[in-house]
């Protein structure tokens, strides 16, 4: 998510809302940045404490839960007249939580649960994501200690320690506690590394197990 951001589009990404729904909520005067009502087009920045108050009289809300293979190709954002992967599940009401960039495949979880979605955004242990990585140059051991360290990258500045383990010769699984943009393309890039291919396999102890690109697999909240 790149800040600052609209109200209605950090609404709906963070798995809120829908943007009609979050401009409804925000007209109703049921969100509050930093304690203060919003309006229509406020702008928030990633520090900021943004609370949605639950509109009264309105039975309790179903939640949902979803692993899904995102496959290649497929953008996760809401792009102008193209399909992607929240233009494909706004319909049920869901959205994805994060994103994987449009190159990348693998595990995106779904839901309608925003409190969820915002914990499985922090940068927790206990939502630790699990990449499986090809690239075209042989990898060098060395690389381990610089992402246990805590990589300084030239696009993303300074990273978390992040684990890493080498599975072949141009094979790399990287455990990463923060997603910033393109996080992991830019820290093999600067390293002189091609990707080939980027896969998303876990997030915390949720895989992507069996799952075919497309395809989705009902979770339970616990």
């Amino acid at each position: 998510m790149e800040y600052p951001i609209r109200i209605n589009k950090y609404l709906r990404d963070k798995g809120l809302a829908s943007r009609r729904e979050a401009d409804k909520l925000v007209e109703s005067g049921l969100v509050f940045v930093n304690g203060k009502r919003v309006e229509s087009g406020t702008m928030v920045n990633e520090k900021d404490n943004v609370v949605v108050k639950k509109p009264k009289g309105l039975p309790a809300k179903e939640y949902k839960y979803l692993a899904y293979y995102k496959p290649r190709n497929l953008p996760t954002q809401d792009l102008p007249g193209k399909e992607s992967v929240i233009t494909i599940w706004k319909k049920e009401g869901l959205y994805p939580i994060g994103r994987l960039d449009k190159s990348s495949e693998g595990l995106l979880l779904l839901t309608n649960d925003g409190r969820f979605a915002r914990e499985v955004l922090s940068n927790s242990e206990k939502y630790e994501k699990e990449y499986l990585v090809s690239v075209k140059e042989p990898l060098r051991t060395g690389i381990i200690k610089i992402f246990q360290a805590g990589m300084e990258t030239q696009a993303l500045g300074q990273l978390l320690p992040a684990k890493a383990q080498i599975a072949g010769e141009k094979k790399l699984r990287l455990f990463l506690r923060e997603g910033k943009r393109h996080q992991v393309r830019v820290m093999l890039s600067e390293l002189g590394y091609t990707i080939s291919s980027l896969k998303r396999v876990r997030i915390g102890q949720i895989k992507v197990g069996d799952l075919k690109p497309g395809e989705t697999r009902s979770l339970t909240k616990k």
